[in-house]
């Protein structure tokens, strides 16, 4: 298990770590991929795959997955209140701290991820396979969601172009950052106005890992934020286009850095992008 100095350590497992627990009864390793057909392709063995798209979301309302049916999802997929829960997925754990920071929403006690992700395991030529495991149903009670790890429109719109106590980070490419362009290469365009927040500083995700998909140490990670005025003191809210990089930063300053007042805007700039009236800045990190 990770331990070089993180302000929770426990929330991180290595490869190897996860490959000799695989099996054990009281863990459920978790896939979820950007590619949803990256699953089927070969997985880590009795590891289940959620879909992003359609398992994680309310494809009505744009939201979270809403609370019944998260506990569905999670009783299918043979995991209750005392599961530890192994997550892991492609593109650097994108959509891996997206489910991750669902799961904190709603209340799970141990869930962690595994550090390096889809890269990592590959790499080292682990073990795959294309079998699905035979799953015992279980009950899941999750509790009501924790808000205070989410931000909404109204409290990024308080925060918009002000320094008084809080940071916005956007996680995204440069390109989305200045408004070169709408979003990442192969992904939908899903906003009228490229640019960034007002007062936004640019962090791209990227920076927060090492080329092998593991997370960087703890001073690099300090150094590159608090270089930025980005420090534990102060409020933090971190948002992508979607939501899933940002889950990534909001899980390196809350966990690994241990920032105490982190949140996760979802709506992102596919919300914002696309508000009539709203301010948008364009042009190089301020």
């Amino acid at each position: 298990m990770a331990s070089i100095g993180y302000a929770h350590p426990e929330v991180l497992v290595e490869t190897a770590w996860a490959d000799q627990h695989k099996s054990d009864s009281a863990i459920r390793i978790i896939e979820v991929d950007v590619d949803t057909k990256a699953f089927e392709e070969g997985h880590i063995p009795g590891a289940v795959g959620w879909n992003w798209q359609t398992q994680l979301a309310d494809q009505v309302r744009r939201d979270l997955v809403p609370k019944a049916d998260l506990e569905k999802l999670l009783g299918q997929s043979g995991i209750d209140n005392t599961t530890t829960i192994l997550l892991y997925g492609d593109n650097n754990n994108w959509f891996a701290a997206w489910a991750f920071w669902q799961l904190k929403i709603y209340g799970h006690r141990d869930v962690r991820i595994i550090n390096g992700g889809r890269k990592k395991w590959l790499a080292e030529g682990r073990a795959l396979t294309v079998d699905l495991p035979v799953l015992e149903q279980k009950t899941y009670r999750a509790s009501q969601p924790d808000n205070s790890l989410r931000a909404y429109l109204t409290d990024v719109m308080k925060v918009a172009g002000s320094t008084n106590g809080w940071s916005l980070v956007d996680v995204r490419s440069g390109d989305e950052y200045t408004g070169k362009i709408f979003s990442p290469p192969g992904l939908p365009e899903t906003c009228q106005r490229g640019g960034h927040i007002p007062g936004a500083l640019s962090v791209p995700w990227g920076k927060n890992v090492n080329e092998d998909g593991t997370f960087k140490n703890v001073n690099d990670l300090k150094s590159l934020y608090e270089t930025l005025g980005i420090t534990p003191d102060r409020k933090v809210v971190a948002y992508c286009r979607i939501g899933e990089r940002s889950s990534l930063t909001w899980f390196t300053l809350k966990y690994l850095l241990g920032y105490e007042n982190v949140k996760n805007y979802d709506g992102s700039w596919t919300e914002w992008g696309n508000l009539v009236n709203a301010p948008v800045a364009r042009g190089e990190r301020p």
